[in-house]
């Protein structure tokens, strides 16, 4: 029996996957670009033109979102990767492993949705611990709790980004120890070289490809997500997702091209960091040949 040559038989099994994201996500994203180009075909409008690029960018709420979603995807990106690293590096050296892997498993199947709510229920002025505070006598009552949730720097927003990001940022960091890491470092060992410096010059580098992966995983998502903001953030200023389903969401249907502009710049920012990330990488790769 003659076989299929195996590219094609590698496109046959991807073509149910492919097609799903080709007519969803490639679809949807195609739609968005146009739509913010001024093509409405529910108002009969197909005039083009980037009038709701400039009136976005030129917009005080678009800004302030904007520097908003930086700050929490930033801030959040590196707090979750300090704390992955940080907690790998401890479980390798305390033990557990098998254990601790599990509740990083077990905290990552847990929906953001639900995280955000756990947060709400944890920091908000009438939750857990303003009335823990209250009872210790730490505040008067639970309104002078400090405000973390619905506050306009995102202090709930990152709790929550950084509760659920830094098992995953471990669990990618432990995977990356296990292989081959103890050897490397225990032949930088035998010449001499102390812990801080093994750990500067074996380990860390090692360590710093896959986790600048899940890195920009992690600030990608943070960037585009819509639950946790909506639901520990402020309407204004709003997170990119949240603008962007607010004008959406406007009876004003003349308002929706400004909406696909946003989430268009939302995927423009991301392409811009995975890029980043691939030069990056390139040229630690060039220096280490």
């Amino acid at each position: 029996m003659r076989r299929w040559p195996e590219p094609l038989r590698v496109a046959l099994l991807l073509a149910p996957a492919l097609t799903v994201v080709g007519v969803f996500f490639v679809g949807g994203v195609a739609q968005a670009v146009l739509q913010s180009l001024g093509h409405q075909p529910l108002l009969g409008e197909s005039t083009w033109s980037l009038d709701a690029y400039r009136a976005v960018l030129t917009d005080p709420a678009f800004v302030a979102s904007l520097l908003l979603t930086m700050r929490v995807a930033l801030i959040s990106t590196g707090v979750a990767t300090v704390l992955g690293v940080g907690l790998a590096l401890l479980v390798r050296r305390v033990g557990g492993r098998a254990r601790m892997t599990a509740l990083f498993h077990g905290t990552l199947a847990i929906p953001h949705l639900v995280g955000a709510l756990s947060i709400g229920l944890l920091l908000a002025p009438s939750g857990l611990l303003s009335r823990v505070g209250q009872a210790l006598g730490l505040v008067d009552d639970a309104q002078s709790f400090p405000v973390l949730t619905q506050d306009a720097f995102g202090w709930g927003i990152i709790a929550e980004y950084v509760w659920k990001e830094t098992p995953f940022i471990a669990v990618v960091a432990l995977a990356a120890l296990s292989r081959g890491v103890g050897e490397l470092e225990g032949v930088a060992r035998t010449l001499g070289a102390g812990a801080g410096q093994r750990l500067r010059s074996v380990t860390i580098p090692l360590l710093a490809p896959p986790v600048a992966a899940a890195s920009v995983l992690v600030f990608a998502f943070t960037m585009a997500s819509y639950e946790v903001p909506r639901l520990l953030g402020r309407p204004f200023p709003a997170m990119l997702p949240v603008e962007a389903f607010q004008r959406f969401r406007d009876t004003d249907l003349g308002v929706r091209p400004e909406a696909m502009a946003i989430a268009t710049v939302l995927a423009v920012l991301s392409i811009v960091v995975v890029l980043a990330y691939l030069r990056l990488v390139a040229g630690l790769t060039r220096r280490q040949v």
